[in-house]
């Protein structure tokens, strides 16, 4: 980056700065209990059952939604963008996947998360060990979930509760909707440049470019 050509934050004393921080403390404070009270209300959504008999391939064969819980009673989905021709998953889904951490921490929580495409398992599998993930990923190659689902070619956040025998639907997202459980995008966001996408609201003068084009796999932004 040009730093020559790049516009600056004001410069000013640390009791402005200080000032500054507190005001919008206040406005943070804010949004963090409306998020909590957001999230108040999605624990409070009616939840539907899922009738069909959906089967899935996975690293250790076919299995069924029921399976993919791996006995906990929470699931969480993410629809991951990689189509039954591809060779290789979408940039902006292999990024999600990046920031995903230790699965251990959901598990102690009695919740599994895992990933599910279109692709069949023979195209997912080198992807994947490209990718160096550990995520358990498997294929809805053959059948209708991710159209039932909502998230049709594209990718979503799906959520599901087991009783028993039974599974339900209780929560879908997509689109900016997901971007909130993106450390990247969450870090960037506290950043002066931000994104540095255009569609941001930022000073004259900010680094900026197109959204998605500055998008790579990891192992190609060198």
């Amino acid at each position: 980056m040009d730093t020559k050509n790049t516009a600056l934050p004001q410069i000013v004393s640390e009791t402005e700065w200080m000032d500054a921080r507190d005001k919008l403390l206040v406005k943070e404070k804010e949004l963090t209990r409306a998020l909590d009270a957001l999230a108040a209300e999605r624990r409070r959504l009616p939840m539907v059952r899922i009738g069909k008999n959906y089967m899935f391939e996975g690293p250790g064969g076919p299995a069924r939604l029921l399976e993919l819980f791996d006995g906990r009673r929470q699931l969480v989905v993410y629809h991951f963008m990689m189509a039954p021709d591809a060779s290789q998953g979408c940039t902006g889904c292999s990024s999600f996947v990046d920031n995903i951490g230790h699965l251990a921490h959901l598990n102690a929580r009695d919740t599994t998360f895992i990933l599910v495409s279109p692709a069949p398992l023979s195209q997912i599998q080198p992807f994947k060990d490209r990718m160096g993930w550990n995520v358990p990923w498997f294929s809805s190659n053959g059948n209708e979930f991710n159209n039932d689902m909502g998230a049709g070619d594209g990718f979503g956040l799906s959520v599901f509760l087991r009783d028993g025998d039974e599974v339900f639907r209780t929560y879908f997202t997509a689109s900016r909707g997901v971007d909130r459980i993106r450390a990247d995008f969450n870090l960037l966001d506290l950043t002066p440049f931000g994104r540095q996408e255009t569609w941001e609201d930022s000073p004259e003068g900010w680094p900026q470019t197109q959204p998605y084009i500055w998008w790579r796999l990891h192992d190609d932004y060198r």
